[in-house]
């Protein structure tokens, strides 16, 4: 039986892999880069990709590896800290240097190839060929652009297991890792002729970050080998539609990190997919037909949420509305369950 290409290794290529395998398709996965490495990434998993890696048998493992359970988030807008808020589901944290590891052993284990270092060069158009290559680079726009930062650092308190500081033009989050580390991932708006990585790094977040964090961060040790950046993201507001491809994850749709919800989404799309191309190797259905279902469950699945956050993520960058916003959400539990409902 010949088996389906997966192009790109991350958490819904990697995961994809994984679930084909469980049903004996076999999967051949080509990746560009190499593992273990860091990714941008807040690196917590919460909503309903949880109980997909339930389904695919992955969470015991997650958790073996030393992932920490999150119950509570707060948010801060510039020296305003709003009081620690209960998550209404908890988040699994674990860092994505060995989360992907993890899961590409998982992937070897259960009898995948996967190539790494070796960049596709075929089309997508193919019979079997499954884009799961990450996030579709943007131009700049109107002379800026959206740049992502991340890092891993010790010697930094916390008021609750999730933070999220919020600034003008940007935002920064904070997620207690295994090992006394926390991840600090922020995503700010730059302009294009800036370069992509400043060059103190410390300082790009005390300063974009807002003034609690700054003070957060000032006797924080930080792992320079974790930095990494990535630039020209782009948050769309629909599902991407190509009927001459097949995709998941990123390559499918990113929602604006704001929300929690990016990691979860990737291992739902990679679930969702698993049914559909299983059956297209069985003989049950076409090619055609598989990918169409594929895109139709990420309508469903995704489509209302990234509207959602979309709007959440314009909203939270005025500073009016993020200061009337935030302290209505700490002083009502009621609007940030409905909140973290309407983003998940």
């Amino acid at each position: 039986m010949r088996g389906i290409v997966i192009v790109g290794g991350g958490l819904a290529g990697l995961t994809l892999g994984i679930g084909l395998l469980q049903r004996g398709v076999p999967v051949t996965l080509h990746e560009a880069g190499r593992y273990p490495r860091h990714r941008v990434c807040g690196e917590f998993i919460n909503g309903r990709g949880i109980e997909s890696l339930r389904r695919l048998g992955l969470l015991p493992l997650i958790e073996e590896a030393g992932a920490r359970w999150a119950s509570a988030a707060a948010f801060v807008s510039g020296s305003r800290e709003g009081r620690p808020l209960q998550l209404p589901s908890a988040a699994l944290c674990i860092s994505r240097f060995s989360l992907d590891a993890l899961l590409a052993e998982q992937f070897r284990r259960l009898g995948g190839d996967l190539r790494c270092g070796d960049r596709w060069t075929g089309g997508w158009s193919g019979e079997g060929v499954v884009r799961a290559n990450g996030r579709r680079v943007a131009q700049a726009r109107d002379d800026w652009r959206w740049l992502g930062i991340k890092a891993h650092v010790r010697n930094v308190k916390l008021s609750a297991d999730l933070e999220m500081h919020f600034s003008a033009g940007g935002y920064v989050g904070l997620c207690r890792l295994p090992g006394d580390k926390v991840n600090v991932c922020g995503l700010f708006r730059q302009s294009a002729s800036e370069r992509v990585l400043p060059a103190f790094l410390p300082e790009v977040f005390s300063q974009r970050g807002g003034q609690l964090l700054g003070q957060r961060l000032l006797s924080a040790k930080w792992d320079e080998g974790s930095i990494c950046c990535v630039a020209g993201l782009s948050y769309r507001r629909s599902v991407v539609e190509n009927p001459d491809e097949c995709s998941v994850g990123d390559a499918m749709s990113v929602i604006p990190p704001v929300t929690g919800n990016g990691m979860s989404m990737a291992f739902e799309s990679a679930e969702a997919a698993v049914g559909p191309l299983a059956d297209y190797k069985e003989g049950q259905c076409s090619w055609q037909r598989a990918c169409e279902a594929i895109r139709s469950e990420g309508r469903r699945s995704f489509a209302r949420r990234i509207k959602r956050a979309s709007w959440m993520h314009w909203i939270i960058l005025q500073p009016v509305m993020r200061n009337a916003l935030l302290p209505m959400m700490g002083n009502w539990d009621w609007l940030w369950r409905v909140f973290f409902r309407l983003m998940r």
